[in-house]
């Protein structure tokens, strides 16, 4: 498979990542903007504290750092196929992960934008997104998980959150509208699932999450 690459400028964005895991980025106007992923994690705090109450700090902290480790390595690999670089993967378990997605992999082309800083204005919000590209031949914003099980619609809104973010970052970056959200979850040891949805759906709910955080974190407006 061969992917065509659509040439489009990158945003020169300026990343802290914070101890605690938190991210900003300074845009070219000089705006410190949270990104979006830390401004949806700030509304799970509770729930994973409590997770991580139920389970033990030990576990927890063994299961966050498989986790995060298993999703960099993928997205890593899944980087390099749609980049059309050489890939040589030697763990068998990131390969069976792969190939699990492949055949969603390759409803992909027409690539923009992979792992590239995008922010709004209008949002007061930057990112770094997975990939903007042509989905079953319509313009959609891609992003890539990873899980130990299958995830229920009702589980995954934030992701739906994220990546309308970042199509309305990407419209308001290059003009260019992107009405369609795709997640494509690479599930341990069973198949993987494809969530595609108008980003429309979810921009209201994303315009209050955002509100609601810079409301407790007493940011200017």
């Amino acid at each position: 498979m061969n992917f065509n690459h659509i040439s489009v400028p990158g945003i020169n964005l300026q990343r802290i990542t914070n101890k605690d895991g938190t991210r900003y980025y300074t845009t070219p106007e000089g705006n410190n903007y949270p990104s979006v992923t830390t401004m949806l994690g700030h509304f799970g705090k509770k729930q994973i504290n409590e997770w991580r109450k139920r389970i033990g700090e030990e576990n927890a902290n063994r299961i966050s750092k498989a986790a995060a480790s298993r999703g960099t390595k993928l997205h890593n690999i899944i980087e390099k196929y749609l980049g059309n670089e050489d890939m040589q993967i030697t763990d068998t378990f990131q390969l069976e992960l792969f190939k699990s997605c492949l055949m969603y992999l390759n409803n992909i082309d027409n690539i923009r934008l992979q792992e590239k800083y995008l922010y709004s204005n209008h949002l007061r919000l930057a990112g770094t997104v997975d990939c903007i590209a042509d989905y079953e031949n319509k313009l959609s914003v891609i992003d890539f998980k990873t899980s130990s099980r299958p995830k229920q619609y009702n589980q995954i809104e934030s992701y739906f959150l994220q990546t309308t973010a970042y199509a309305i970052m990407f419209e308001e970056c290059y003009k260019i509208p992107v009405s369609r959200i795709v997640i494509i979850i690479a599930v341990e040891n069973d198949y993987p699932q494809v969530f595609k949805e108008k980003r429309d759906n979810f921009a209201k709910k994303l315009l209050e999450y955002r509100d609601e955080y810079e409301r407790v974190n007493n940011l200017l407006i």
